[in-house]
């Protein structure tokens, strides 16, 4: 149910949701069942990489549900998805869209570890509406973890997206935005008010 997923495949990109389909959190507007996840499937990473493999793919995009349930927040999982493309299909790109694991510093440096070539985590919303749509999460945590991300790997590329329409202000979202520079994330499209 991404509304993206024309683009994505249009751009010849493919993302995959590691660590099930059931998140521990409940964003209120995410589509994803919330509720008790399964245990961690250790045959996911070599069924990824297969993937990629068979579909020749040059970019790919490996995401979750969050893993409130898991010590590390699923970084293991995520750093032996990367391990295992990067073993089959050297030569293809990857991002990482990762949760912000439950605050644990030690996860974000397992997942950079591994080598994504891209790291993303999402700040979705302005503080001012943080409690309301994204309820398991927290606005200064997901910022904290960016700035980690950058101080760990100052050359690799660290990105995050922001929805719009949730009730935020016009300097609200500036403030976002100057937040999010002010941690490492580059503003690539300059924002306009229409």
């Amino acid at each position: 149910n991404c509304p993206n997923i024309g683009e994505c495949w249009h751009h010849g990109t493919a993302t995959f949701m590691i660590l099930g389909g059931v998140c521990t959190r409940a964003c209120t507007y995410c589509n994803v069942e919330h509720g008790r996840p399964g245990p961690v499937d250790a045959g996911e990473p070599a069924r990824i990489a297969s993937a990629v493999r068979t579909l020749d793919l040059d970019y790919v995009v490996i995401t979750s549900v969050d893993r409130d349930d898991l010590d590390d927040g699923g970084a293991g999982a995520f750093a032996a998805t990367i391990t295992a493309i990067r073993t089959g299909s050297p030569a293809c790109r990857i991002e990482t869209l990762v949760p912000d694991f439950g605050g644990q510093d030690t996860s974000i440096a397992t997942v950079l570890s591994a080598g994504p070539d891209v790291l993303n985590h999402n700040i979705e919303t302005v503080r001012s509406q943080y409690r309301h749509a994204r309820p398991g999460g927290n606005y200064d945590r997901a910022l904290r973890l960016l700035g980690q991300a950058r101080t760990q790997q100052p050359t690799k590329p660290t990105k995050s997206g922001l929805m719009v329409g949730l009730g935020e202000t016009w300097d609200e979202l500036l403030e976002t935005l100057a937040d999010l520079r002010h941690v490492g994330c580059g503003i690539r499209n300059p924002v306009r008010r229409v």
